[in-house]
């Protein structure tokens, strides 16, 4: 059977338990408690044993919404979000109702649970989230934030009646909640160092993880090109397994107005005068494996108009996002040191800023701060500003500015929390400066709500 066929024969809803909100989760402010209570990995970044049991679980109590619709399931060390927002909007271009499921946010919760890019209610998140905890008594387990989330979600893109659901791998991927999906289409966009307190400490080590998303009869999209890597996806059961430079590639690549300009080829379609307005050299690499993604989905090449609008509305905040000019003011959630290199890349060379540059930078605990204020290239800003990020796993602003000085920066100052840091930055920075803000998610988050409200 086909992608395109399975896809056309969209089984019918199952059988949910009927169960009546808990009284303490039935409006929006409840459910955010909910939430809190069960975070744990969120506030210690500590998993004591990988399973996907309770979330089995809770989605049976549920009645398995994860098997109303079909899945597009999306792993890779970084640009898996992107990917899945470029593969959103490619399927939005060609007519059907998706749902996307990704992590972390950035200001809102709800960001995480999309139809169609819109975020969900916040009627319909309470009421989703009051079903899990139901849920969580008829099943007498403890679920986890993320497996609270991911539940919620399901439910909801159930409820909902989409066609296809883009769900974004939380961690790594064998033991994550996510991967209880039977995906049509397993997406791997690369493989890097992060997360090395669950896997590691080879690539092959973290490859052998995120490889558990493929499964029987779906389809696999590499985007790896470490051949050395590829034996191990190879290994697991799959339909189909397409390779980036084999059965697909980025053939040109260059800087444009605004984002990249993009010649792309697959083993299906020739798409060429492509324009992505997203920032970087490695969003090419990520919209050559959404093509192919969606390519395997239908069974069949994409038409250029499709293509065109869909690269159109592709949208990424915190992503190398420019959120303020004169001085130019750029956010990018990048948190390892493969991410940081390529986030270094692209605001020295394709952004090339003629004044200041100043960084601020804020992380959480966990990883080696050093190998990813190398990799920003921390020692080429004139000012760094290190904050402490709003997570109880952040690492403090003045810890990270001693590491800072240490690898050779001069002007090095901190701040007790981010919203500070970019006040700092901002009275400091004359009009042909530029600010980089980078080094967390959960930084670029504050960031952005905070600037937007700052900035003219």
């Amino acid at each position: 059977m086909t992608p395109c066929q399975r896809w056309s024969r969209r089984p019918p809803h199952g059988h949910r338990v009927s169960v009546a909100p808990l009284r303490r989760a039935v409006d929006y402010s409840a459910a955010l408690v909910y939430l809190d209570e069960h975070a744990s990995y969120e506030k210690t970044g500590r998993i004591t044993s990988p399973s996907i049991g309770n979330i089995e679980l809770l989605l049976s109590v549920l009645g398995s919404p994860q098997n109303d619709f079909r899945v597009i399931h999306v792993t890779g060390t970084n640009g898996k979000g992107s990917t899945s927002q470029i593969i959103t909007k490619l399927l939005m271009a060609h007519g059907v109702k998706v749902g996307t499921y990704s992590s972390p946010h950035l200001e809102d919760v709800r960001e995480r649970i999309q139809v169609d890019g819109e975020i969900i209610g916040q009627h319909d998140f309470a009421d989703s989230v009051a079903a899990i905890a139901n849920a969580e008594g008829i099943a007498a387990i403890r679920p986890s934030y993320f497996e609270i989330m991911t539940a919620a979600a399901f439910r909801w893109f159930s409820d909902a009646a989409v066609d296809v659901a883009v769900i974004e791998v939380g961690m790594l991927g064998r033991w994550d909640a996510t991967n209880v999906v039977q995906p049509d289409v397993s997406v791997i966009t690369n493989i890097a160092l992060d997360h090395m307190e669950f896997a590691g400490p080879t690539l092959a080590h973290i490859a052998t993880e995120k490889a558990g998303i493929i499964k029987q009869g779906a389809v696999a999209i590499i985007g790896e090109s470490n051949e050395d890597l590829w034996p191990i996806f190879r290994a697991e059961p799959h339909e189909e397994m397409l390779f980036v430079n084999e059965q697909f590639e980025v053939v040109d690549n260059h800087l444009a107005l605004g984002g990249r300009a993009l010649h792309i080829r697959t083993q299906r379609g020739d798409y060429v005068d492509l324009f992505l307005p997203l920032h970087g050299w490695h969003q090419g690499d990520n919209a050559a494996v959404a093509i192919a993604a969606v390519e395997a989905f239908f069974g069949s090449a994409l038409s250029h108009e499709v293509v065109t609008e869909g690269f159109a509305n592709v949208v990424m905040p915190g992503r190398f996002e420019v959120v303020g000019h004169q001085p130019l003011v750029i956010l990018d959630g990048a948190h390892n040191p493969a991410g940081a290199d390529v986030c270094a890349s692209v605001f020295f060379d394709d952004f090339d800023p003629h004044g200041r540059r100043i960084l601020i930078v804020g992380a959480l605990g966990g990883r080696d701060i050093s190998d990813t204020l190398s990799a920003l290239k921390v020692d080429e800003f004139d000012v760094v500003i290190c904050c402490t990020a709003p997570s109880p796993r952040a690492r403090q602003g003045r810890e990270i500015a001693t590491v800072a000085e240490q690898m050779g920066c001069t002007n090095v100052s901190s701040a007790d929390s981010v919203e500070r840091a970019c006040d700092m930055a901002l009275a400091d920075a004359g009009s042909d400066d530029a600010i980089l803000v980078a080094g967390s998610l959960y930084v670029v988050g504050a960031a952005r709500t905070h600037l937007r409200r700052v900035l003219p």
